[in-house]
């Protein structure tokens, strides 16, 4: 029942809990909330410490009959794969409530119960092993992140938030065509229905020649799609920067930090796994998107004016890395890519939640509203620079690591594609450092610039996690890719 309870605790529970409490009494609202993502994190230690990083198989299993006649179960499992991305989501959920704590002044029992459920979907999509049950949170997710979008964000909320749900629910759909067929699939082979996640990988799924007559290249697209559009892989990208920059700040940071590594994660997860001959033909294509995404993402960055719109872009370049790492197949780049979602999610989110104390000073992410801020908020100036030479992948710090095993992987197989993609190192030094050298070292003309208060300490409680991270996974990388290695290895072995 362990991970049930690390499941539901923010969604269900988190979320009862809430409904009794009156809409008036805005700091118990606070306060429950961040007690129980405090709870979903405690337990996701739990299952940190239960997990025995040698067995490279789902471990802590649940399963229960839910609608046994179809084969739907409620299965939940974790593995290597999936426990790093978990720890990610609960380390992150009660950051982003200490970072919200004065930011959200309206609705804030609305904005905190759809964040808990944000939660509960996000932790569930990660766990299942049941592909029904995977789609419930996956759609569960859906709604939550709408309402955070347009009803917290900025002037042209409404439109990024239904952009992001048209997006993400066109690939859905097909999604969800290709996991009935895959049930139909193995009533076929074997006499039962089943939703299973290792019953599916014992389906043998023709290839076919052409593509509309190939079962395979039509159910991997009908995944990928769904998948490519979270990731977000070029040109699928558009909806995200409407969507970061219209988001609240704790929108933002879920976002980059976590919702965008459930489609890096499904392709992993499924897309590897299920349709491994279709993986095979369809490589050099997002081979090619993935390293047009990592140098159209940093041009794009460069570009900027809006603070906010210049880490977006730059999600959409790191992002491509991860892809990049997939694709290319070894042991080293899958687990470069897989340890830099969890670094994308720890540098980006940082960079959000950054660029919200600022805005809230200041009502402006203008890079030419600042300027000179290294004398007036010392401690916030450390904070960036930190942050943004872990997201430029400085040795010692955690953005190098997964850089490093993605290009090396990849290098002997795809050497163009290594050269290409180390522009988009280069092209990230140079936009964020930019950046940094006018927003904290050029001169200070602005006056309302010279009163600027620093980092508050729940901003500090609220950064200094990700910065232990960023360092701990920089110096001593060991330790968390340890945790997925015997998993990447049996699915690279297939």
């Amino acid at each position: 029942m362990l991970l049930s309870a690390l499941t539901l605790t923010p969604g269900v529970v988190g979320v009862l809990l809430l409904l009794f409490v009156p809409r008036g009494a805005v700091s118990l609202h606070r306060w429950a909330s961040l007690l129980a993502s405090l709870v979903s994190l405690a337990l996701a230690v739990v299952v940190w410490s239960r997990f025995d990083p040698a067995s490279a198989t789902f471990q802590l299993v649940e399963a229960r009959p839910w609608l046994p006649a179809y084969g739907v179960f409620y299965r939940l499992g974790v593995d290597g794969i999936s426990l790093l991305l978990v720890l990610l989501t609960t380390l992150l959920q009660p950051l982003v409530f200490i970072s919200s704590w004065h930011a959200i002044k309206e609705r804030v029992k609305g904005y905190v119960v759809a964040m808990l459920l944000l939660e509960t979907g996000m932790i569930g999509a990660f766990l299942a092993t049941d592909l029904f049950l995977f789609y419930v949170f996956w759609e569960l997710m859906l709604l939550p992140m709408y309402f955070i979008i347009g009803v917290w964000g900025g002037e042209r909320r409404v439109y990024a938030a239904v952009k992001f749900v048209l997006f993400t629910l066109a690939g859905s759909l097909l999604m969800l065509v290709g996991i009935i067929y895959l049930s139909w699939l193995h009533h076929a082979q074997f006499g039962s229905w089943s939703f299973a996640y290792e019953d599916m990988r014992r389906l043998v799924i023709p290839m076919g020649q052409g593509f509309w007559h190939s079962p395979q290249l039509l159910l991997f697209t009908a995944f990928a799609l769904a998948f490519a559009i979270k990731v977000p892989v070029w040109p699928l990208h558009t909806w995200l920067p409407d969507a970061h920059v219209e988001a609240p700040t704790g929108g933002s940071i879920i976002l980059a930090g976590v919702l965008l590594k459930l489609g890096t994660f499904g392709l992993l997860r499924f897309n590897r796994v299920l349709f491994p001959e279709a993986w095979e033909k369809a490589a050099p294509l997002f081979i090619v998107l993935s390293v047009i995404a990592i140098i159209y993402g940093a041009l794009g960055s460069w570009a900027q004016k809006d603070i906010k719109k210049l880490v977006a872009y730059s999600s959409v370049s790191h992002m491509g890395f991860i892809v990049l790492g997939l694709f290319v197949g070894g042991i080293a780049a899958t687990q470069g890519a897989l340890i830099q979602m969890v670094n994308h999610g720890l540098s980006t989110g940082a960079l959000f939640m950054l660029v919200g104390v600022i805005y809230e000073r200041r009502h402006t992410r203008l890079i030419e509203d600042f300027g000179g801020l290294a004398a007036v908020m010392p401690y916030y100036t450390g904070a960036f620079l930190l942050t943004t030479l872990a997201s430029i992948g400085l040795p010692g710090l955690n953005g190098f690591v997964g850089e490093f095993l993605i290009l090396a992987g990849s290098y002997r197989t795809h050497p163009v594609a290594v050269a290409l993609a180390a522009t988009g190192i280069v092209l990230g030094a140079v936009y964020m450092l930019s950046l940094v050298q006018r927003v904290f070292w050029n001169a200070l003309t602005n006056p309302e610039n010279e009163r600027l208060s620093d980092l508050a300490w729940y901003e500090g409680v609220a950064f200094a996690p990700l910065a232990i991270f960023m360092i701990w996974i920089g110096v001593h990388p060991r330790t968390f890719l340890s945790l997925s290695e015997a998993a990447v290895a049996r699915l690279i072995g297939g």
